[in-house]
């Protein structure tokens, strides 16, 4: 590393739009994840990216380096093109407990690194421990063990990945530079980099509920990430998919559970089960088990039609140490003491459901956590009755409210404020907008 570079030049060279090099880059990551670079300086340097963004090749370097800045997780043991999957987020995202059995049965192997949720609802592990039983605290030897036998495990998210990508995004959060993409996309695939995915399909949500509004904000994030991806030698493409409402019906741990053990027999939400098949099939497809992805579409219907998926389903559970009888007696998951139905005040047609608001009416009822030392009841959550589109009758249920206290006066106000009736009819919003492939 050349020891006469100083922090002072390189916020100075970026602030006048100008590229950095790899030594550049590496220099700035090592030196503000081990302290000799202060915050102040670090707060310039984003500032400056934000106002002048980055190059491709910049791009492609500042996620290495954040990859870099920690452990990373070999996967080469398993056999087979390793992918994985990575949604912005969103209320109601059942999407990994689907897919992750549903391209198992088709023999894609998913090695799933996954966090806690903070935010409407818990995590896919949060979600995951509303199965008595199951666990991720599993050594690396048997997570290996039980991809290459069963072809799914999830594992906790390991202690030390990606540390320059922590300490810089409190940094971003502070000082008003999360929203750059370079940044966001920067940080988003170091940590699936670092975990040792071979591929990786990016479901990109724009709307209301998602943290890109708009679809050229989200496809300009999505093409900022497959190009990374691309560059740096990870099969990647993304999915830009709706969140203008909640995905699915149920919002809620146990509940979001059996809507995936419905969805698995292909009797889940039609939305939930189109978005499945879309990431699903690119999965398939990236790890060269189908030549085209309406191939690999068909061959992930099948799994659902003849049983397999749900197998799948079951054999990942116990092999994790829970209670798989849950998939055929889903009423052994946790169950709320009260339920509650919002019913419409007036007659019409559903006209705007928000989804990050509905999921807060979640949050309130014990669903997510408003802080990371929050604990989350598993049974509670709401059930959408109605999506936009949907004709409603007064005194028809547009939510059922599954709740362990029975004041839920200040979620059925929440509710009633942000899903909307209108008079005339509204078209259903368009669930998959685009794909995204790599553009050199």
């Amino acid at each position: 590393m050349v020891s006469n570079m100083r922090m002072v030049d390189l916020i100075e060279k970026k602030r006048d739009g100008k590229e950095l090099s790899k030594e550049e880059i590496q220099f700035i990551i090592k030196g503000y994840t081990d302290g000799s670079i202060p915050d102040y300086q670090m707060s310039a340097w984003t500032m400056a990216v934000y106002f002048q963004g980055m190059t491709e090749s910049e791009r492609a370097e500042l996620t290495m380096a954040m990859v870099h800045s920690g452990d990373t997780i070999d996967l080469s043991a398993i056999n087979g093109v390793k992918v994985d999957k990575h949604s912005t987020g969103g209320v109601g995202d059942t999407t990994t407990l689907v897919l992750g059995p549903l391209v198992a049965a088709v023999g894609v192997p998913v090695a799933k690194m996954s966090g806690r949720g903070l935010g409407h609802t818990g995590g896919t592990i949060d979600k995951l421990e509303a199965v008595e039983g199951f666990h991720v605290e599993i050594e690396n030897e048997e997570f290996i063990r039980l991809v290459n036998e069963n072809k799914i495990a999830v594992i906790g998210q390991s202690g030390n990945l990606t540390p320059a990508d922590k300490k810089l995004y409190s940094l971003r959060d502070v000082t008003a530079t999360v929203n750059s993409i370079p940044l966001i996309a920067s940080s988003i695939m170091s940590k699936k980099i670092a975990a040792g995915a071979d591929a990786i399909v990016l479901d990109v949500k724009t709307g209301a509920g998602a943290f890109m509004k708009t679809l050229d904000d989200s496809r300009d994030l999505a093409q900022a990430m497959v190009n990374i991806g691309n560059n740096v030698g990870r099969k990647t493409m993304a999915i830009i998919s709706d969140m203008s409402q909640p995905l699915g019906f149920a919002i809620g741990n146990a509940l979001e559970v059996k809507e995936a053990i419905d969805t698995l027999k292909g009797e889940g939400p039609e939305d939930l089960t189109e978005l499945c098949l879309a990431l699903g099939s690119n999965m398939v497809l990236l790890a060269g088990k189908a030549s085209s992805a309406e191939e690999a579409r068909k061959m992930l219907i099948e799994v659902m039609e003849n049983g397999k998926a749900l197998e799948s389903f079951k054999t990942f559970l116990s092999a994790q140490g829970g209670d798989a009888s849950v998939i055929d007696q889903p009423e052994k998951l946790p169950q709320a003491k009260y339920t509650f139905e919002l019913e419409a005040k007036e007659d019409g047609y559903v006209s705007e459901i928000v989804a990050d608001e509905i999921g807060t009416a979640a949050m309130l009822l014990g669903a997510g956590r408003a802080t990371k030392e929050s604990e989350i009841d598993l049974a509670v959550g709401l059930m959408l009755r109605k999506k936009i589109g949907d004709e409603v009758k007064k005194g028809e249920s547009l939510v059922t409210i599954y709740a362990n206290s029975n004041d839920v006066e200040d979620v059925k106000d929440k509710l009633y404020s942000n899903i909307k009736v209108s008079k005339e009819k509204v078209d259903a919003p368009k669930l998959v907008h685009e794909e995204v492939h790599f553009q050199k």
